[in-house]
């Protein structure tokens, strides 16, 4: 049943009704100490509620339940787009700009390591030379790529972060704002939408915290449908190296399968976690959760579609360029002159 309401006519004529029982319950609630967040919370229920009505509809589809769909939809376009697009932009310009340059200084910066090596006379049969190359070679490189990031505005972490958190604020001060107003009495329990037979209870079928928990993992599984030829070479490079790294007895830590690791478990929580809270908050996490879907397929997919400029000069320099030196002239050690 796609939506259960009771009387059109009665909900087009709510608007009195409906102060009438925001204020009913803001007086159970007044014995309550008032702060600045539930004088926001009340001020923005009544917003709500009085945009629910006077948005005008369509018949089939229920007021309240529409406007949680409507403003989740314009909170995410305005807030929450604008921080995705910008750390993609980021991303591109370490893939395109920072990416090649370090490529082109990677032979400089490796005859800087030997040099050093020589200069502080290091004595060493090949593979301790090898070993000790490689040793000194990992942090000029990492802080070179550092120095990169940091010129061209670009770093991982931010780019990674501020999209995430900047969802925070939103996702939290909504959910609170509609755990609010679905506390009775309130006009949600006039309301049913889809599964729901009340937006201020659980979904008794659990049909939408397994849809929500099933929306988030296909957020994690989807990201590699529109993953480039060149970005699948690179990731079996870095596999290979991984593995070769781990042959030799080094701990390697992936950052990307672990976040993906995390998010497949959150997809199980959020089940968990959605099966106990009201239906509008149910309704408001699957919107956003889809939301989120279509905008990592959108982003994605203008990825894939843009031009690389850059990779065959980044694919040559990693062709030409070894990983270590073939064969490193060190002195011998020696014994002490007779």
């Amino acid at each position: 049943m796609l939506a259960s309401t009771s009387c059109r006519h009665l909900l087009q004529r709510r608007p009195p009704a409906s102060r009438v029982v925001t204020r009913h319950a803001n007086a159970l609630r007044g014995n309550q100490r008032r702060t600045f967040v539930s004088s926001a919370l009340q001020t923005l229920s009544e917003g709500f509620l009085d945009l629910a009505i006077a948005i005008p509809y369509p018949q089939s589809l229920p007021p309240y339940s529409g406007t949680i769909i409507l403003v989740t939809v314009v909170s995410r376009l305005l807030f929450t787009v604008p921080f995705s697009i910008w750390a993609k932009k980021r991303q591109w310009r370490a893939e395109d700009v920072v990416i090649p340059q370090l490529q082109e200084e990677k032979p400089r910066l490796y005859k800087q390591v030997m040099d050093n090596m020589h200069k502080d006379r290091f004595r060493g049969n090949e593979d301790e030379a090898r070993m000790e190359f490689e040793k000194r070679l990992r942090p000029t490189l990492t802080g070179r790529q550092k120095e990169l990031f940091a010129q061209h505005h670009c770093s991982p972490k931010p780019t990674m972060l501020i999209p995430m958190v900047s969802q925070l604020p939103l996702f939290v001060g909504t959910s609170m704002l509609l755990s609010r107003m679905s506390q009775y009495p309130t006009v949600f329990d006039s309301e049913s939408f889809l599964t729901l037979t009340s937006l201020s209870h659980s979904d008794p079928t659990l049909t939408l915290p397994i849809v929500l928990g099933l929306i988030t993992l296909a957020n994690v599984e989807s990201s590699r449908w529109f993953i480039s030829t060149e970005a699948l070479e690179r990731e079996r490079k870095v596999a290979k190296w991984t593995a070769e790294r781990r042959a030799k007895g080094h701990t390697v830590v992936e950052p990307k399968k672990i976040l993906q690791s995390s998010m497949r478990l959150l997809s199980v929580a959020r089940i968990l976690i959605a099966a106990m809270v009201p239906g509008s908050i149910q309704l408001y996490w699957i919107t956003s959760a889809t939301f989120g879907l279509l905008q990592t397929w959108v982003l994605d997919y203008w990825d894939s579609r843009r031009p690389r400029v850059v990779r065959a000069a980044e694919l040559k320099m990693e062709n030409r360029t070894p990983t270590s030196p073939v064969k490193f002239n060190a002195p011998k050690r020696q014994g002490p002159r007779v």
